[in-house]
């Protein structure tokens, strides 16, 4: 395993994009959340959740790691470079567990970076739009239970949708492919319930989307509204991303490469 850990993290440092990805993922998700916070304002009849807004770069920076965990496999495949790496490691599990640490440690990387420079941005700009202690809006702090669990979740979704990424890009093995159907999960999921008139219909469909579920997690106010609760709906995403590495890797195992 030690090997192979080895032999996946030498193939992704030395690829060009992949540091162009990771830069990309945290420089847009970051500033995604200051311009959030910048044009978000403090008004007294409303409970905005300064957290959830300050991580909202998540939303973006999901693709971008859901795009460097897709090409850490189809990008061999399209190469033929897959070949030699069976050829070296024939037991084609410890690749794909060999790849899903590699992606999940860079997705944690990126993760823990994201979410600081994001909550720092926030409690850096949020207090100048009136969000201060006298209007009963205290600084963003790590210390604090609500955020901290904000912030480690939304790093634990950004490590499962990389699994997940990587589960779809192993059973189809092409970019295109699996890039188009994981920004479909993510993204247009959680655009049907919009078409639901009935609402606990409209309810489930908000539960099994990856997104709506999973960054429930970010939320500090009104959880009651929350279609799961948040630590529930991180599971939801768990639940897909099992499924897509099961499903991939019953493709991996069947399939010649």
């Amino acid at each position: 395993m030690i090997d192979a850990l080895h032999a996946e993290w030498t193939k992704l440092r030395t690829v060009a994009s992949t540091i162009w990805l990771v830069l990309a993922a945290i420089g847009l998700s970051v500033a995604l959340s200051a311009a959030v916070a910048a044009i978000v304002t403090y008004n007294p009849n409303s409970n905005l959740d300064t957290i959830k807004f300050s991580l909202t770069g998540i939303y973006l920076g999901q693709s971008v790691i859901a795009i460097l965990s897709v090409l850490t496999i189809t990008g061999e495949y399209s190469s033929g470079m897959i070949r030699s790496t069976f050829a070296a490691m024939p037991r084609r599990f410890v690749v794909l567990a060999a790849k899903g640490v590699i992606v999940s440690g860079i997705a944690l990387g990126i993760g823990a970076i994201t979410v600081v420079g994001s909550l720092l941005v926030g409690r850096l700009i949020l207090p100048g739009n009136g969000f201060t202690r006298a209007h009963g809006a205290a600084l963003l702090s790590l210390t604090a239970g609500p955020t901290l669990r904000a912030a480690v979740g939304s790093v634990l979704y950004l490590v499962l949708i990389a699994l997940l990424s990587l589960g779809i890009a192993i059973a189809v093995r092409d970019s295109a492919t699996a890039i188009g159907i994981v920004l479909g999960l993510v993204y247009g999921v959680p655009m049907l319930p919009q078409l639901v008139t009935n609402p606990p219909r409209r309810r489930h469909l908000q539960q099994i989307g990856p997104m709506t579920a999973g960054l429930a997690i970010q939320s500090t106010t009104n959880l009651g509204s929350l279609p799961l609760r948040p630590w529930a709906g991180l599971g939801v995403v768990a639940a897909w991303a099992a499924a897509a590495l099961a499903v991939g890797g019953l493709v991996l195992w069947r399939r010649d490469a």
